[in-house]
């Protein structure tokens, strides 16, 4: 029995050990790691907000702020300006409505709600699917575009839902979820900025 509790009693301490070094391994590793992941992010939002906004002379990123559109929902906006007055924004936008779960987009829009480009920051949707939408939503054939398309004036739904736009082929579900990204990105800006942020009122008009 002495032998049976000490064998135990090894075997308790060895899982034990194992289990703190496997842990102090991975907090190490977390820590190492958790600089370049946020600098790569960053670099990703960077180069998305040149992609989406107008000429701009002022640092986005630096001036961001959230805007809400529910109680407890709120995106984060990236004003852009050129010579110190407003040239538009860029709102990280997501719908949680997509095939496989949340679609992450940036969209940058002009003073007046117009969709100037968008770029897709992140989406576990289906490749060869769903994921077409980075491309599919910006190419002038048919009814895929949604560049240039004026937000203010309702939400954009595809032509099975008896809006304008043509759903990715055989992912009519994520094409949705893209779309409503879009227009609650709008949603957020059509609740009005303050004239520090350069804002639009909820018409659209510059303030």
């Amino acid at each position: 029995m002495d032998k049976l509790t000490s064998s135990f009693l090894n075997m308790f301490l060895s899982l034990g050990l194992i289990c703190i070094v496997a842990g102090g391994i991975l907090a190490a590793v977390n820590d190492i790691t958790r600089g370049p992941i946020a600098l790569s992010k960053k670099a990703k939002v960077e180069n998305a907000l040149k992609a989406v906004l107008p000429d701009f002379d002022n640092s986005p990123s630096e001036e961001v702020f959230w805007t809400g559109i529910s109680e407890n929902d709120s995106l984060k906006v990236y004003p852009a300006k050129k010579d110190g007055q407003a040239a538009g924004f860029a709102v990280e936008s997501y719908s949680m409505q997509g095939f496989s779960g949340e679609i992450k987009v940036i969209v940058g829009m002009d003073l007046q709600g117009k969709l100037i480009n968008y770029k897709i920051l992140e989406h576990a949707e289906t490749p060869g699917l769903g994921s077409k939408m980075e491309e599919w939503f910006r190419t002038d054939k048919n009814k895929q575009s949604v560049l240039g398309k004026d937000l203010s004036k309702g939400g954009l739904r595809v032509t099975k839902d008896k809006g304008e736009i043509d759903a990715i082929t055989g992912a009519t579900i994520s094409s949705r979820a893209f779309l409503d990204a879009l227009d609650r990105a709008y949603s957020a800006i059509s609740q009005g900025w303050d004239d520090a942020s350069g804002a639009t009122d909820k018409k659209g008009g510059e303030k």
